[in-house]
């Protein structure tokens, strides 16, 4: 159980002169977790591709160890797509997150000014 006391202590660190301040919050996401989720994103995208294109272009008569030659070009074509897909989406969803970020910016701009002119007419 940590107490109040001590998780504040933890966050204070003594400066050069003895004075005690606020531990420096990291900014931005932890590195450790971003690479986490690329690779769990990319496992899935894997999982995904693997699914899709095998159920669609392999054959259900294995009669061979390895693909034949329509096979690999179906799942060369199936992959291409698929890859292509996903990046028209991502690129709809960075404008869209961009879209997103401005609005809010714009209405965080506007409660600033209103806050701003509410406090000029006391």
């Amino acid at each position: 159980i940590v107490k109040a006391g001590q998780d504040d202590r933890q966050k204070e660190i003594m400066n050069f002169f003895g004075q005690k301040e606020a531990a420096a919050q990291p900014t931005g996401p932890d590195p450790l977790f971003a690479a986490t989720a690329e690779m769990e994103m990319y496992a899935d995208l894997f999982q995904r591709i693997s699914s899709t294109c095998f159920s669609k272009c392999a054959s259900r008569r294995h009669r061979d160890g390895d693909l034949a030659l329509g096979e690999m070009s179906c799942t060369d074509r199936c992959v291409g797509k698929y890859m292509e897909s996903m990046e028209k989406v991502g690129v709809i969803l960075q404008k869209a997150n961009e879209a997103q970020a401005a609005q809010a910016k714009s209405v965080q701009d506007m409660q600033a000014a209103w806050a701003g002119a509410g406090a000029g007419t006391r």
